[in-house]
């Protein structure tokens, strides 16, 4: 297989105190498409996002990007490779909207033209762009995410054709259902695009109706990885969740 802008997650162990969180996982990711993790809370969905973007550091095993390893990448030239969404950013500065989208571009060579291009592209594909002007303080905690899902985006905007990737944690939380939907289809857009994109998501039923493939975590360790179909098991999902679950007609889950 050719290592050409893959994100591979190789044996990770990941400790906090006496606790393991993630067990011996190994998971390979692609570019041109969309992997959900899904997992009951607990089951270290967003340890592993972080710790296949570089954000944190595995106790054993490694993480390896266009075959080479994380470690061996320099900051600014994986920071121009891979951008991540994280659950909360706290930002306490009054900076107006637009400048918090350009601070996606501090890894890049400066040019005033090109970055003002971006961010306002950025901030149209966050569906952002009548935010602009506004102080990011006082925001709304659905625009903050959508400004920050421009700012990630505006990171890595150029980048769909060498395999850059687009790591999203919990990307709907806070968004109402519109927005919700808006954002899983910008990420649907981002692989057809060339991107790789790895979303941490809790609604089984978003997983199942926008996820390319789909890997199934619990208590650390990595159960299924595959296609929806494939991957969201009632039986499975029925035992890791400990509520009865099925799976409708048309793929809704909901339980018994």
């Amino acid at each position: 297989m050719s290592t050409t802008g893959v994100l591979r997650a190789q044996r990770l162990r990941v400790r906090r105190g006496d606790r393991l969180i993630l067990r011996d996982i190994s998971l390979t990711a692609t570019p041109g498409r969309l992997l959900v993790l899904v997992g009951p809370n607990g089951a270290g969905k967003s340890t592993l996002l972080s710790t296949m973007a570089g954000l944190l550091k595995a106790d054993e095993g490694q993480v390896v990007l266009h075959g080479k390893p994380l470690g061996e990448w320099a900051p600014r030239d994986l920071a121009r490779r891979r951008a991540m969404l994280s659950q909360r950013v706290d930002l306490e500065f009054g900076f107006r909207v637009e400048e918090v989208v350009g601070l996606g571009r501090s890894p890049h060579v400066p040019d005033l033209v090109r970055d003002d291009r971006i961010v306002d592209a950025a901030l149209r594909a966050a569906h952002a762009w009548g935010l602009r002007g506004r102080r990011y303080t006082a925001l709304s905690g659905g625009e903050k995410q959508r400004v920050q899902l421009a700012r990630v985006l505006a990171q890595i905007w150029e980048g769909g054709a060498a395999g850059a990737w687009l790591l999203l944690d919990e990307p709907e939380a806070g968004l109402d259902i519109a927005h919700q939907h808006f954002i899983l289809r910008r990420a649907r857009a981002c692989a057809a695009a060339g991107f790789g994109v790895i979303a941490v998501l809790h609604d089984l039923n978003l997983a199942a109706r926008y996820a390319d493939e789909i890997a199934v975590l619990a208590d650390g360790a990595l159960l299924r990885h595959g296609e929806p179909d494939e991957a969201l098991d009632p039986a499975l999902l029925s035992a890791i969740y400990g509520i009865p679950l099925k799976r409708h007609a048309g793929g809704v889950i909901d339980a018994l």
